[in-house]
């Protein structure tokens, strides 16, 4: 049974994006934007970095002087819908915080609120410790499998999505608003030849298109002056072709070689519109900043790699669990860099003109 990506609201949502003219204009007033997806070391997911017991300003102060130091003048980071549902007003506190430290720092951010990776059944308080040898163990999707397959929640979701984006939308510390991270990740993948699979996805795929086209209805009607984005990961043409309608910047996730990022970017070009992507650069599949870094600079795109401090999340352990060759991440907790070389390289391509913190 072939599955419908066919939509009122979608065809809706794709007529409200910004216009080609004004999403490019907001383009050349950026700087290149050349940064990583954060988190602190001291956290092992977003729970633990935005929760009040747990909010750790001064590692965040500490590890954005490295980024900074790097050239790095934005950053991207994942927010969870339950702790808007807990304390709202407690969270905006943390985000302007923390949007504070960025800024001190010359970094600005896109923020990310919704997340189909990794671990489901998030649950709020203290979380666990890293599982042993395992690349982000205890990462968390926002809402959740469960949730989204429940249809259940849509007024939280939306008080999430309206709130934070209302509370931030003519923020200049914010750059612009990933809604959906990786949407259908987990899901048996559409070329799949296992029926029961094929039927799972059929099944699960509606509910999951549904909150992505809710998450940009929710988050225009707060009217945000930041564009907005859910990024392009998946070789399913289907999902991608809606990606990009609904988005005013077309972002995108690669972590292959200079060669494959080179034939993406140029097809992702002919949409006209500010290409950047925000997930790259896994040294054992060849995506590094030496290959790939100066591809971003030529062709005026902007990049986000993944990691920054190894900490809490692994992700210096790849997805298979091998870790010989640090797969994300650039410094250790002490500050000092994995490869000296590779930091020297990165500062030298960003124009770095200042010595990296200790």
């Amino acid at each position: 049974m072939a599955i419908s990506y066919a939509s009122t609201r979608f065809d809706a949502m794709s007529d409200a994006r910004w216009p080609t003219r004004r999403v490019n204009d907001w383009y050349r007033r950026q700087p290149w934007l050349v940064g990583c997806n954060f988190i602190p070391s001291s956290a092992v997911n977003q729970l633990e970095m935005w929760q009040a017991e747990t909010f750790d300003p001064e590692t965040i102060d500490r590890e954005l002087g490295w980024a900074e130091a790097l050239g790095f003048n934005t950053v991207r980071v994942f927010l969870h819908d339950l702790l808007w549902a807990a304390d709202a007003r407690g969270f905006a506190g943390r985000i302007d915080a923390f949007l504070d430290i960025a800024r001190r720092h010359g970094i600005v951010v896109m923020f990310v609120l919704f997340d189909d990776c990794w671990n489901d059944g998030a649950t709020l308080g203290p979380q666990p410790p890293p599982a042993r040898g395992r690349h982000n163990s205890r990462w968390l999707q926002s809402p959740g499998h469960a949730v989204i397959a429940s249809g259940e929640a849509r007024e939280r979701l939306k008080a999430y999505v309206t709130g934070v984006v209302r509370a931030f939308r003519a923020d200049e510390r914010v750059l612009a608003w990933d809604l959906y991270n990786e949407v259908t990740n987990g899901l048996p993948p559409p070329w799949s030849e296992d029926p029961a699979a094929r039927r799972r996805r059929e099944e699960a795929l509606p509910r999951h298109l549904e909150l992505l086209e809710l998450a940009f209805a929710w988050a225009r009607a707060a009217r945000p002056e930041q564009p907005l984005t859910a990024g392009l990961w998946s070789p399913d043409r289907e999902l991608n072709r809606r990606l990009v309608a609904l988005s005013d910047i077309v972002t995108f996730h690669c972590y292959e070689g200079p060669e494959r990022l080179k034939t993406l970017i140029g097809r992702l070009k002919r949409h006209e519109r500010p290409v950047i992507c925000t997930e790259y650069m896994a040294r054992t599949l060849g995506s590094t900043f030496r290959g790939c870094l100066p591809v971003f600079q030529r062709e005026g795109v902007g990049c986000y790699n993944w990691g920054l401090v190894n900490g809490k999340t692994q992700t210096h352990v790849a997805w298979t669990g091998e870790a010989e060759i640090w797969f994300h991440d650039i410094f250790r907790p002490d500050g000092s860099p994995y490869d000296p070389e590779e930091v020297a390289f990165i500062r030298e391509l960003t124009g770095a003109g200042h010595e990296r913190r200790p």
